[in-house]
Order: structure tokens, then sequence, then C-alpha cells
């Protein structure tokens, strides 16, 4: 059977995806699938670095605005909404580009990987997320570092919800979710596929990172998360745990100051940036469009990547 055509695009935040994703849509006819965890809610546009309809030059988006911020959002929602986004694109005969930089959703939409929850332990989970509340995430992060040191590598401390399914899991199976997860991981793609990592040398990186922080506040970052508290949001949900919305809340709280809110959104949206580059170090059949190598000229990037979906066959040049 002849396998349907995908790309990724995908690196670490701030490394210019989103604009190297138009541009290749444009060329090819395609259409873009989100795979960012905090771009798919509404009213979070700053925080998420959210792309602008005028951006969007027309290419059709899709896991944009789709969700309320109480609504929760994971792994096994995003895939059934990317396959369901995917037969669409195919229908109307475009490419699909899946964007974004996490990397857990593209790895289990990409291998088809099973991660629905098939089994739990309400009594077990109910202790975990008590247990939780009284002695702060980073207790429960090392309970999971005891288990299974490769999921809390893999899992921040702050993701919670994660950081319990994978203490949960080995309870349940007594086997870690990362040798399960390296299990599904070993399976072929369903599709032909090409699965660009965009980067960029670490100090150049870390200076747009602190840049964009800077603009976010700028352009009304913490009205943007005083408008979602109003609307009754708050740091349980799955919404509010993203990067920059966690740390204003606590501005706004009173908890800190905004110089220090500001400064540890920087310092974690770093280690993130870190983070995902191991991520994508550790998976199959990469390829690895390192900007300072094309001299940071983005149509010899992209040239690039014609080239290479050109001779898997991916994408065909019009005559």
């Amino acid at each position: 059977m002849k396998k349907n055509p995908m790309i990724i695009l995908t690196g670490p935040t701030a490394v210019g995806k989103t604009a190297l994703s138009i541009e290749l849509a444009r060329r090819i006819d395609g259409a873009i699938i989100s795979a960012d965890s905090m771009q798919v809610y509404k009213y979070m546009d700053i925080g998420s670095a959210k792309i602008s309809r005028s951006e969007m030059q027309g290419i059709p988006h899709y896991l944009i605005d789709e969700l309320e911020p109480a609504e929760e959002f994971h792994v096994v929602r995003f895939v059934e909404m990317a396959k369901h986004y995917l037969e669409e694109i195919y229908r109307e005969g475009r490419i699909p580009i899946v964007v974004g930089g996490t990397g857990f959703y593209i790895q289990a939409l990409l291998y088809d990987i099973d991660f629905t929850e098939q089994e739990c332990d309400e009594a077990y989970r109910s202790s975990l997320e008590a247990l939780a509340k009284e002695k702060g995430a980073e207790y429960l992060h090392s309970m999971l570092q005891e288990v299974d040191p490769e999921s809390a590598e893999a899992i921040h401390a702050n993701n919670i919800k994660r950081v319990i399914r994978a203490l949960e899991f080995y309870h349940l199976s007594g086997q870690k979710i990362s040798e399960h997860n390296e299990n599904e991981r070993k399976k072929q793609s369903p599709y032909n596929f090409a699965y660009f990592v965009l980067n960029d040398e670490r100090a150049k990186l870390y200076e747009k990172i602190d840049l964009r922080v800077d603009q976010m506040v700028e352009q009304g970052l913490v009205e943007e998360v005083k408008h979602l508290k109003d609307m009754g949001c708050h740091r349980e949900m799955v919404s509010m745990q993203g990067l920059g919305y966690k740390e204003i809340l606590d501005y706004l709280d009173g908890k800190r100051s905004l110089k220090e809110a500001v400064y540890i959104i920087k310092r974690e949206t770093r280690h993130f940036a870190k983070r995902q580059i191991t991520w994508f170090k550790r998976e199959r059949e990469v390829i690895w469009l390192n900007k300072e190598i094309f001299q940071y000229d983005e149509k010899r990037i992209l040239d690039q990547m014609l080239k290479i979906l050109i001779e898997r066959n991916i994408y065909k040049e019009k005559d």
C-alpha cells in the first residue's frame, strides 16, 4: 500500500519554525497541523507565541484556537484530532506539515503510538495528587526518579499529570513507562515522511528566547493572564501550566515581583529548549537543519528541504 505523505518541521522554541513553515506550505500547497500543547487554546495568544491570522497568509492551519482553557489537552486527544484533520488535508489533495515543538505529540502521531490509558487506579492516583499538594511537585518527581530515571529526565517536575501517569503505569504493570514507550517507538511509521529539526547555536537561541519573553511582556502578557484569571482560569488547569502563564499568575497573586517572574520564565524557557533538543537527538530518521551551516539564509534551508522532499517522493515539482 502506498503511504500517505507527511512532513514534520520541529525544533526548539523560538528557533523560527513558524516563518519557515509558511514558506514551505506556500511552495508545496501544504496545510499546517500545530503540534503545540498551548496554541490549541483560545485566549492564550501572547504567552504561546501563537501565529496570527495575517501571519498565516491564507495557509490552512489546524489545532490552533480550538479548545477552551478549561478543557484538557493531552497526547491521546492530540493524535485523535490530528488524524481527523489529516484525512481532511489528504482529501483536499494537500500535503500535511506538522509544525511545533512538542516532540512527544509528534512521535505519537508519526509512529501511531498507543498512549491510551487502558488501566487506571483511582485510589493510587488520588493519593499521588494529594501528595503533590502536600509535599510539592519536586517530591513527586523524585519518586519517579527512583523507579524510572529515564522518564524523570524526559518529564518536567511541573508536569504533575504526566509524572503521576508514569508512576501509576509502574504501579500497575511493574514496567517503566519509558520502556513501554521505547518499544512502541520501534514501530515503523505508516507515513512516507520527512522529519526536519530546525536548530541554532545555543547562545543565539538563548538570546532569542530572552528577547521573545521581553516582547511578550511588552505585548501584554500580564494583561492576557489577568483576563484568563478573571475568566476563572486557575493554576490547576492544564492550560495554565504552560510556560509564562503560571509564573505571571504567581505575580498577580503577589507571590513574586514581575521582575522575578520574567527572570523565571526566561530561565525555564531556556531549560525547556535544551530538553527539546535532547528529545530530538534521540529520535530516529531526523534531518537536522542547523541554521549556522546555511549562513542563516532561509531560502537555502527551504531549497534543501524541497530537494529532500522530491528525493523521497513526498512532493513533486509542478511542470
